[in-house]
Order: structure tokens, then C-alpha cells, then sequence
């Protein structure tokens, strides 16, 4: 019995020692793996091991003679520009972009290139290896950090103006004028009209601004009415949407091109700029530079492509409930536009020029029904497709989480942080809402 419990003592306590061995064995190599795992990254390179030299490509300079004031011999150098002409074209180095050489001391204490790397652009870079007699050619990303914002502006001018003074990424105009471009009149934009926006925006090293990411909210306060912007997926398809669940997406834009201005409006009685008399100008003119994109206002059929007369190059197109929209005095057309031709809802059909009876670049805008000049400024606009009735609860649950975001302070918590798959909070029983009432 004694022999017995004293071999089981002795099997215990060898297991015992193994286990402990085991596990400082395990500690001593995450200690070393961690020892051994480079501190100090530069693209993608431990530069701990080396010596760092900066600089910025001048003009006329080449990589080539980068290359050769650090020493790589001309074979190399050849030996590059052939390896790099499907990765990256030692011809696409410019003037003003930034590189950095990576040099270590060999055994006569001669400094050696091992790597240089060239930045194409803010946030990408690609890296020339030159070890031994290899040549390797990596491209990379500086990563990057996302900071979710919530910023507030008003109004003196314009939109862009306004995202200038609070010093907001431009990017943001653009987005926003793309989210409202079917309720928001931007060419009507009044002093006093303000907006509040949240977004995420993409730094590099947490304090260069590369952009910005997805619009999680928006609202815009404009003609004395408030427009929301809510995000929501239905039918797999990315939207905004009103606080009342009516998509902000109309049948017609507001307007067929960004950035300009409204130059001349509709009149039965304008004094032509050229001919100086009175007549009728049954559309809307807008100035603009000349290749300012125009895209088309709605879904349509192209029925005119060509010259016409005092309106130079024109398009006209048939939409749906007897609209026709003409657009005058185009550069040039689109890729691809032609008599019969589909278009949708934003493609780009033509370029604005100043063809025509024309004093200078400008678009000519038209809208008739049942061939009826209209005013394009006062056309009806329907809504698309609204929420569902099976996708009513849960817009709602981000509705109000995004609003309350946007009218004051919430929790992380209680964020919309992703839409492309929202879980309802259990609802509380009436029976425990009764028993804690009594």
C-alpha cells in the first residue's frame, strides 16, 4: 500500500514540475517572440536596424539618380526599372513627393541602401528593396485611424462656403450635396440656413486628414423647413431617408449640375443678352465653367441629340408623366449618348460649353409637359419607394438613435455604429412593467 501511494506521489509530482516547466517555457517565449517584435514600423520596415535619410524628389530629378547618390550601381538600378514596369513605373515618380532611404553600415563602416521607399500620395507608398543582389518591390497603406464627428455650421453664403470657415473637409459639401440634392435647393440656399453633420473622418499618424468616411446622420435646416437624413438599408441598396420614413430620393433632381449658379431664371418677358429685346426665356440658365459635368434629372429616353439653332448643342429627353427636358448650349456630349439611348437618374449626358447664341458658358435648362414650357424651379417632385411596414420598426430604432444624436450628447453605447444588420432590444413584458409599478 505504502509502495503504492508513494509511486502515485511520485507520478503527481513529476506531472506537477511538467506543467510548470510547460508553462514558463510558454511565458519565456511569448516574453521572447514579444522582445523580438519590432517597435518602431516605417513602412513596414524595423527601423530601429537602420539609419533613416528623408528627402523630396526635385524636379527633373529621376530615381535613378536618387538611387545612384546612395550608392546602387547602375546594373541594379536597371534591374529595377525592368522589374517595376508592371508594379509601379519608375516613370510615375513627381516632383514634390516625399522618400526615405533606409541605410545600414556594412563591415567597412560604408553606408548601404537596403531600402528606399517613395510616397505616391498621402496615404499609399511602395518600397525598393535592394538586399543582397535581389530586387524586391512592396506597395503599401499607412494605416490609418477613423474618428466619428458631429460638427454644426451656418449659412452666410453658400454651402461650401460655410464648410470652409468651420474649417470642415470639402469632402463633406460634396457628400452632403449629394445626400440633398432632391430636397435641398442649393442654388436657394439663404443666409441663416444651417446644418449639423455626423461622419467619420480617416486620419493618418491621428492628425492628417486624408477624408472622410460613411455620413451616419444628417440635418439640414433650410426655406424654414428641417430635412433629415437618416441611413438605411432596404433592399440591399444604402439610402437616406426622412424622419418620417419617405425617401429622400425624388422622380426629378432639383437641379442637372453641382457647383454654379442660377444666372437668369424663368420669364415670358427676359431682355435677350444678346439681342436686346424682350422675349420669352421658358427655362432656367445656369453658370457655370465651361466642362462642368450636366447630368440627366431623371430616368429617360434620349429623343434629340444635336444642333439646335440659338441653343447649339442640345439634348432632350423623354421621362415619365409627359415630362421632356431639353439642356442647351452643351460643349459636348457624353459617351455613348445618341438618339434612342436609356439614361438614368444622375448619369452625366453632356458638358456645360457656350455654343449657340451664347455671351459665355452656361446651361440652358428646359422642362415642358405635354409640351408645355414649365418652370423647372416649381416642378412637382414625388418620393421613391418609402419604408416598408416590415422594415418600420427597426428605421426607427436607428431614426431615433441618429437624431438624438444629432440634437445633443448619447452614450457610445447607444450609437448607431453599423446599419447592415440592426437587432430590436427585447421588448419589457407588460406583466414586469405591471409588478414594478405595484
Amino acid at each position: 500500500m505504502k509502495n503504492a501511494l508513494s509511486i502515485h506521489m511520485r507520478l503527481l509530482l513529476a506531472a506537477l514540475l511538467l506543467l510548470s516547466f510547460t508553462a514558463c517555457s510558454s511565458r519565456s517565449a511569448e516574453a521572447e517572440a514579444e522582445a523580438e517584435a519590432p517597435k518602431n514600423l516605417v513602412y513596414g520596415i524595423d527601423a530601429d536596424l537602420y539609419h533613416l535619410e528623408q528627402g523630396e524628389v526635385q524636379p527633373g530629378q529621376t530615381i535613378g539618380g536618387i538611387l545612384g547618390g546612395f550608392g546602387v550601381s547602375a546594373r541594379m538600378i536597371d534591374k529595377l526599372d525592368k522589374a517595376s514596369r508592371t508594379e509601379f513605373p519608375l516613370r510615375n515618380i513627381r516632383p514634390g513627393h516625399k522618400y526615405t532611404a533606409f541605410l545600414h553600415e556594412d563591415s567597412l563602416q560604408v553606408q548601404r541602401l537596403d531600402y528606399l521607399a517613395y510616397e505616391k500620395n498621402i496615404a499609399e507608398y511602395v518600397v525598393f528593396g535592394f538586399v543582397g543582389d535581389s530586387i524586391t518591390i512592396t506597395k503599401g497603406e499607412k494605416p490609418t485611424t477613423v474618428r466619428r464627428t458631429k460638427k454644426s455650421a451656418v449659412i452666410e453664403s453658400s454651402l461650401w462656403g460655410a464648410i470652409m470657415e468651420a474649417d470642415l473637409p470639402y469632402a463633406l459639401a460634396a457628400e452632403l450635396e449629394d445626400i440633398y440634392q432632391w430636397t435641398v435647393d442649393f442654388f436657394g440656399i439663404q443666409p441663416g440656413d444651417d446644418f449639423t453633420v455626423i461622419y467619420d473622418e480617416k486620419f493618418i499618424d491621428d492628425t492628417v486628414s486624408i477624408g472622410i468616411g460613411r455620413v451616419w446622420g444628417a440635418k439640414f435646416n433650410h426655406a424654414g423647413k428641417t430635412r433629415y437624413a437618416i441611413p438605411f438599408r432596404q433592399k440591399d441598396k444604402l439610402q437616406y431617408w426622412e424622419a418620417d420614413g419617405g425617401s429622400l430620393r425624388k422622380n426629378i433632381l432639383k437641379a442637372p449640375l453641382k457647383f454654379s449658379r442660377i444666372s437668369s431664371g424663368f420669364s415670358y418677358s427676359r431682355l435677350h443678352p444678346v439681342h436686346k429685346v424682350r422675349r420669352a426665356h421658358t427655362g432656367v440658365d445656369y453658370a457655370a465653367p465651361s466642362g462642368t459635368p450636366v447630368r440627366a434629372v431623371a430616368d429617360g429616353v434620349v429623343t434629340f441629340r444635336g444642333w439646335g439653332g440659338g441653343g447649339g448643342n442640345t439634348l432632350k429627353i423623354k421621362h415619365a408623366g409627359n415630362l421632356m427636358t431639353g439642356y442647351l448650349h452643351l460643349r459636348g456630349f457624353a459617351k455613348g449618348i445618341a438618339v434612342g439611348s436609356r439614361v438614368h437618374q444622375g448619369q452625366v449626358i453632356g458638358y456645360v460649353g457656350s455654343t449657340g447664341t451664347s455671351t459665355g458658358p452656361h446651361l440652358d435648362y428646359r422642362i415642358w409637359k405635354n409640351g408645355t414650357p414649365i418652370n423647372p424651379m416649381k416642378v412637382p417632385q414625388e418620393p421613391t419607394e418609402p419604408i416598408s411596414n416590415e422594415n418600420r420598426a427597426k428605421f426607427e430604432y436607428v431614426r431615433d438613435r441618429i437624431i438624438a444624436e444629432l440634437e445633443g450628447e448619447v452614450k457610445p453605447e447607444e450609437m448607431i455604429t453599423q446599419i447592415d444588420s440592426i437587432f430590436l432590444p427585447e421588448p419589457i413584458a407588460t406583466d414586469s412593467l405591471t409588478q414594478k409599478a405595484q
